[in-house]
């Protein structure tokens, strides 16, 4: 059934309150909820926070209420999470009836995941209310749950639906961004739902679907339900399109100077979005008083250094950037100015494609072409959609404008033919360039098809991996042992139904079910699955052959990070007692992580440029260099240890076979080198993508406090995890602070009303004194003190110089301290290997500890004291020398308040050299 409604606007554009639907549920009755007091209630409950249903939302929640799937392929900005939460109201109504399981809401990306959670929580209440993501899992046992298509996925092959009486069912999912279900990479996420909860309610959402009749015919064959499809809704806000070939920057001020403001300028690299922001600052888009409104919106905001300035510069000038590669506080802080009207243009990426929370007046493409990891090529028509769709602000706008600028070479050359004008003989002069040879071009009429165009059709992405095969073993097997029906669901039957019953050609399922048998033998050879006769009245031989797990799968091995059973194991393989002890710990964990790959391309050219330099010293030919640099690529420690052992765990934990151990060293790097966040960014020139930096210290720092063992624990493995915590929060506090927050959401009232309302997008948590964790500052100061050490190694007195001059302690006087020990002992004199890295070297005493025999230090009275002063830490690192006297050390002192007011360790050096 297909129905079509239009909008008008609501006349109410009031601030939504955060109200809790709980009160507005029909009372538990024991039997299924009246589909009109659902109705009602939750109209009730839209209109007490002034939104009245929409005419297409109404239709759509009829539908629900009376048990159809729904299909909505409405218009970007029609409302459709209110429809999904009328969805989720009715399923918790009925599961408090006793007559439903749980209902699931899914979306592609974690980040909004976890946005959808906290709305959910505001409207339900964070007991009603769980999360599941792979690597946050909140009160999983909810009745609303909020994940990742994959994570349902992965829950559909090893549960099932479930029966009606099971409360523990999938009795509902909502599908955000359903698009998706064409993804070739995730693609499968979406569609195995479909196939494998056939009892289930679905609510497929998406403003760019296409023609849905194949999906629509397909869903209502398998479960017996009606399908509604509601589309056709008229946008809140209607498009006008444009084709543009004018120059860029004459458009985007005319568009300011006619108030048709905010501008997102959509490009396809972050590189372009920064370069556009920076050929802007010539432009005057905002007035003196805009300025100075800009300014007192931004306060006391931190920016970091590397782009946080080029940030600050942008958006005092009016102009925002955003792109995913942004620190998240970065992008909240653009998005909470463009909400308040406050820039008048942001450059970004296409990124707003996918939910992301910046109000936009007009878009302007500056591009039809966009490079898709394979090749350059045509957006298509839904990715052209997607984007446009962000255009007009319900509220705000009474249109949206969607402007595509032409290739550069059709401006540049409308521009010459402008200026020769009707003059025969200038007309004659110009050369008429090009499109660059090579590129995909575009012209008006690639604008007007995709203009005109409805988004594509969807088409399967299935897939076959051995997550798939073995849940669906898991499940096969469960079902028979838990209520006595021996033989009732049988694996090979499960996995046909899965190998033929998906939306793909008969030659792509061929190509599965050859997939299938490649995974069963290597089951089979690792001892995981055995062939067994399950009796079969039917057949002659009163049985037939099938398959049976043997072994006990992790409750959570498809649902959490894969690998992490691996790190705990390989933990069994370092030394607790060695050196490198708490870095091997860091290593462990770092190979079971994704790849960061902008860090680890950084520093592979880094290492490769640092080799050519070496080989050119040496003499060796091109040739040979090229073929040296094969080998050079980014710093991969333990790999000679853990690769073997990942290839034995393999073969008695078959459910890792599709993930990829990788060892790396991000984290490590930063110990081993001592640097900060900042010296991190700026010597792998990681400017433009600190925030794909800071989430994977985020991630790591989360598994390190999950996954190590508590044997591994030591002082030193406590102090780097506290150390990396503190490391990740100084520079955006909000990665953990949502972490946490996740673990323990605000809600103290009986009904679920959220005690105040969640933290103001952008807002940023009060900074903790960087003194305000001991074990954390004590590895900055192991780390700032090491930093010395290493350049006394190389000699660099100057950057000695730079760092402790102030103090007295400039190139010469390290000179002057150190050349005694390297004429003495050669210019291996000092180590930084393990040895020099060892607790035993480094002396930490706090205010009021007894200093060593001999040492003294000057108190704020100008006395010689023997014990540490308030206020301060005294420090004494020991030199390795070549020769192992370990008599020469660096003494310094640690200033705490100064350390807390610069964010950072600030110490003085008080001595270098022999000590008593």
């Amino acid at each position: 059934m297909t129905t079509t409604a239009t909008t008008t606007t609501p006349a109410s554009t009031t601030p939504r309150p955060a109200g809790t639907l709980l009160p507005y549920l029909p009372a538990p009755t024991g039997k299924a909820p009246d589909p009109d007091a659902l109705f009602e209630g939750f109209g009730e409950w839209a209109s007490s926070t002034g939104r009245d249903l929409y005419p297409h939302q109404q239709e759509a929640l009829l539908e629900l209420v009376t048990g159809s799937h729904v299909i909505l392929a409405t218009p970007t900005g029609s409302g459709k999470s209110m429809v999904a939460m009328g969805a989720q109201f009715a399923a918790l109504a009925a599961r408090r009836s006793g007559m439903g399981g749980r209902t699931y809401y899914t979306a592609p990306l974690k980040a909004l995941v976890s946005e959808k959670f906290f709305d959910l929580v505001a409207a339900f209440g964070s007991r009603n209310v769980g999360m599941m993501t792979g690597d946050s899992a909140v009160n999983p046992d909810a009745p609303i749950i909020c994940c990742t298509a994959e994570i349902l996925a992965n829950l559909a092959l090893r549960r099932g639906g479930g029966t009606p009486d099971d409360e523990d069912r999938i009795a509902q999912v909502v599908m955000d961004e359903f698009h998706f279900y064409g993804d070739p990479q995730r693609g499968w996420a979406w569609q195995v739902p479909l196939l494998e909860l056939p009892d289930t309610q679905f609510l497929l959402m998406s403003a760019t679907l296409g023609d849905t009749t194949r999906l629509r015919e397909d869903l209502e064959e398998r479960s017996g339900r009606p399908v509604a499809e509601v589309t056709g809704a008229e946008r809140p806000v209607p498009l006008t399109f444009s084709y543009v070939v004018e120059p860029l920057g004459e458009v985007i001020e005319e568009l300011v100077t006619t108030h048709r403001a905010p501008v997102y300028v959509v490009h396809f690299t972050q590189k372009d979005a920064v370069e556009r922001a920076q050929a802007l600052l010539s432009t005057n888009l905002a007035s003196k008083d805009e300025k100075a409104a800009i300014a007192a919106e931004i306060g006391a905001f931190r920016f970091g250094t590397g782009f946080g300035k080029t940030l600050s510069k942008f958006l005092r000038a009016g102009i925002g950037v955003h792109h995913a590669g942004m620190l998240p506080k970065y992008r909240r802080l653009v998005e909470r100015l463009t909400q308040r009207g406050l820039l008048k243009v942001v450059c970004g990426t296409d990124t707003l494609g996918v939910g992301i929370n910046v109000p936009i007046r007009t878009v302007l493409m500056t591009s039809l072409v966009k490079f898709d990891g394979e090749r350059m090529r045509h957006l298509t028509a839904r990715e052209f959609h997607q984007i446009a769709g962000r255009a007009g602000r319900a509220g705000f706008d009474t249109v949206g404008e969607v402007l595509v600028m032409a290739p550069e070479h059709v401006i540049e050359n409308r521009k010459a033919l402008a200026k020769a004008g009707d003059d025969p003989k200038k007309l004659k002069k110009i050369v008429r360039k090009k499109a660059p040879a090579g590129a995909v071009n575009w012209t008006d009429s690639t604008f007007e098809r995709l203009r005109d165009a409805a988004p594509e059709p969807l088409t399967s992405q299935f897939r076959v991996n051995h997550a798939m095969v073995l849940n669906v073993l898991a499940r096969t097997r469960e079902t028979r042992a838990g209520d006595g029906a021996v033989g009732t669901v049988d694996p090979i039957d499960a996995m046909r139904h899965l190998l033929t019953a998906n939306h793909d050609s008969e030659a792509q399922q061929a190509g599965h079910v050859r997939q299938a048998f490649r995974i069963y033998r290597s089951l089979r050879t690792a001892g995981v699955v055995e062939k067994v006769r399950v009796p079969d009245p039917s057949r002659p031989a009163g049985y037939r052959p099938s398959v049976r797990l043997v072994v006990d799968l992790p409750r959570d091995f498809a649902l959490n990070a894969p690998l992490s059973p691996f790190a705990l194991a390989a933990m069994d393989l370092l030394d607790v007692e060695s050196p490198t002890h708490a870095l091997d710990v860091v290593s462990v964990i770092e190979a079971t992580l994704d790849d960061p790959r902008q860090i680890l391309y950084a520093q592979q050219n880094k290492a490769r440029g640092e080799a050519v330099a070496a080989m050119k010293a040496e003499g060796l030919e091109y040739e040979e260099r090229m073929e040296a640099l094969e080998d050079v690529t980014w710093p991969r420690p333990l790999a000679d240890l853990l690769e073997p052992a990942f290839a034995m765990y393999k073969r008695s934990n078959p459910w890792v076979a599709d993930a990829e151990l990788s060892p790396k060293s991000v984290v490590r790097d930063m110990l081993e080198q001592a640097m900060t966040f900042a010296e991190l960014v700026s010597v792998y020139g990681l400017e433009r993508t600190e925030g794909v930096v800071l989430r994977y210290l985020a991630d790591a720092y989360r598994a390190l406090r999950q996954v190590v063992p508590e044997e591994h624990r030591t002082e030193e493995v406590h102090e780097v995890v506290e150390w990396l915590g503190e490391l990740v929060r100084g520079v955006d506090s909000s990665l953990l602070d949502e972490w946490e927050r996740l673990q323990n959401p605000v809600d103290d009232d009986a009904d679920g009303v959220v005690d105040g309302e969640l933290a103001e997008a952008g807002a940023e948590a009060p900074a903790r004194p960087v003194t305000g964790n001991p074990r954390a500052f004590r590895r900055l100061v192991r780390n700032a003190m090491f930093r010395r050490v290493e350049l006394a190694a190389r000699e660099d007195y100057d950057a000695l110089g730079a760092l402790d001059g102030a103090s007295g302690w400039d190139g010469d006087a390290w000179a002057e301290a150190l050349d005694e020990l390297f004429e003495a002992q050669g210019d291996d004199a000092i180590g930084i290997g393990p040895a020099a890295r060892s607790s035993g070297l480094l002396t930490i005493l706090e205010p009021g500890a007894e200093l060593p025999s001999g040492a003294t230090t000057s108190g704020a009275d100008g006395e010689h004291h023997t014990t540490v002063q308030p206020g301060t830490w005294w420090v004494r690192q020991v030199l390795d020398d070549a020769d192992g006297d370990h008599d020469r050390a660096i003494t310094a002192l640690v200033d705490l308040p100064a350390s807390d007011e610069a964010g950072t360790v600030v110490l003085t050096v008080v001595h270098v050299g022999r000590f008593a």
